[in-house]
């Protein structure tokens, strides 16, 4: 198994298909990882997924804010309970280095050095040709998943369609120190553009500087000059006094491939889908992938995936990265368009006043409101992600939903005294843990339904609940395979003396 590309979303992948028990190397062409911060910060459905693997506490000196925005205009995320606007300070070389750490732990390898330069599909995988410090080399693998960016490679030789629509502006991207700078966290809009300043670490600031007119030169290299004359045009103030440790640019383009696999090929993060950065969906959705592919590609790796179950990849992922698309083309709209877009920011602020519109809008950036089709909706919890909730164990013990999730494995988290539901899941118990609880807590999510049991897949969304349906063993069957013969289930005892 190849992954191209050890950005978050490669090194995310990577771990995720060694918790699945599968063999993993990641080329990555760069000779060492990079130092520069790009992406400070990610959602809250992202902090949940790492939380969920427990990686979330290795990132030291992050703040979780509730306050964030949609276009510039402010909303409280907190507004859905559990909910935030995300995690910040936590630069995104930080992250890669955490999630390399993990992935070397689990026993994946990371090639750094060689890059990809030919593709070429065999009857039961795929040929990869890479070049490194030792020639040239073709590699043979099962499956190849291109994690390589928004120029992937793997993209372009796999054959994918790249549709969307061309960049219309170009943004600067940079942390300076050594100028006086006062904070702009959600950006402000300025006659004839957009700054935003955030603090990144102690004595440095991440800014954004927007000008309009100012079109895209993909020869253009911009430095810290280009940077500073465009601040002073904007607000009147210079920087010029100070200096960056960074500078980059971006653009407004917009485009999802119209595939993520074709056969033995898939693709995940920006090589999948690129977009305007807004509020940290760009690090956040492709981490999502990664957990989302991860355990289906190990599973099938394996060889004990049910029939179908790599292609819900492209069917669960392909309809969020369009929505993601196109909430961060709204966004664009309403905080880089400049004056002419004030009427519009004005309607739009007083819509999210109304708390269902805040409550939309907050679930649709913080990706709390993603449903994935697991059959007929019997349940309210049914498809959607599954909250962290304290667990009172049968033995007396207690435990953290999220916790429940760190080997990637599925978890039937059951209060049925009975054991019947318990004794139904035994024969999957080597892909399917049980923890028998006194009860399911209630939450907001529930709408006042009732829960006894829910099965949650490894990437933490539910995928059966009841009562409301009765059919466990398909849905068993459907996401975890055929049964095993049969044993008795790993319960909470267990699941507590070996964590």
């Amino acid at each position: 198994m190849i992954v191209v590309g050890a950005g978050p979303t490669g090194l995310m992948l990577a771990a995720e298909l060694r918790l699945g028990g599968a063999e993993v190397v990641v080329v990555e062409r760069r000779a060492e990882r990079s130092w520069e911060s790009r992406g400070i910060g990610f959602t809250a459905r992202a902090a949940e997924i790492l939380q969920q693997r427990g990686l979330l506490e290795r990132l030291e000196n992050t703040e979780i804010t509730r306050q964030g925005h949609f276009g510039g205009i402010p909303i409280d995320y907190g507004i859905l309970e559990g909910s935030h606007f995300g995690v910040r300070g936590a630069p995104q070389y930080r992250i890669e280095e955490m999630l390399e750490e993990r992935a070397l732990e689990l026993g994946a390898s990371v090639r750094r050095g060689y890059e990809m330069t030919g593709l070429a599909a065999t009857g039961d995988g795929v040929t990869v040709t890479v070049e490194g410090p030792d020639g040239r080399a073709e590699v043979a693998a099962r499956y190849l998943v291109g994690c390589d960016g928004g120029h992937s490679t793997v993209r372009k030789l796999g054959g994918f369609g790249f549709p969307g629509s061309d960049a219309t502006r170009e943004m600067y991207l940079a942390d300076v120190t050594g100028c006086d700078i006062r904070p702009r966290p959600i950006g402000e809009l300025l006659p004839n553009g957009m700054v935003m300043a955030a603090p990144v670490e102690e004595d440095w600031f991440r800014i954004i500087v927007c000008e309009n007119g100012n079109p895209p030169d993909k020869e253009r290299r911009a430095g810290f000059g280009d940077v500073a004359d465009a601040w002073q045009r904007l607000t009147g103030d210079s920087i010029h006094g100070g200096r960056a440790r960074w500078v980059s640019s971006f653009t407004d383009a917009t485009r999802q491939a119209d595939a993520y696999r074709r056969g033995r090929v898939l693709l995940a993060g920006d090589a999948a889908h690129i977009h305007l950065p807004a509020g940290g969906q760009g690090l956040s959705i492709g981490v999502q992938d990664a957990v989302n592919l991860g355990w289906k590609l190990a599973a099938t790796l394996r060889g004990h995936a049910p029939a179908g179950l790599l292609d819900t990849y492209h069917s669960e992922r392909h309809p969020v990265g369009e929505r993601v698309l196109r909430n961060t083309r709204a966004q664009g709209t309403l905080n880089l368009t400049g004056k002419p877009a004030e009427p519009l920011r004005t309607v739009m602020a007083e819509l999210l006043a109304l708390p269902a519109v805040a409550r939309h809008l907050s679930g649709m950036v913080s990706g709390f409101d993603i449903r994935y089709e697991v059959g007929e909706r019997r349940h309210p919890l049914a498809g959607g992600r599954m909250p962290d909730r304290e667990l009172t164990l049968t033995d007396g013990g207690r435990e953290r939903s999220a916790s429940l999730l760190h080997t990637a494995r599925g978890v039937l988290i059951t209060a049925d005294a009975s054991g019947r539901t318990a004794r139904r899941a035994a024969p999957w118990s080597d892909r399917v843990d049980v923890v028998r609880v006194t009860a399911f807590p209630a939450g907001p999510e529930e709408h006042g339904a009732a829960t006894e049991s829910v099965l949650v897949r490894p990437d933490g969304y539910i995928a059966w609940a009841a009562p409301g349906d009765s059919r466990l063993t398909e849905a068993l069957e459907r996401w975890f395979g055929p049964a095993a013969p049969s044993e008795e289930p790993r319960d909470a005892g267990h699941l507590a003396s070996t964590r």
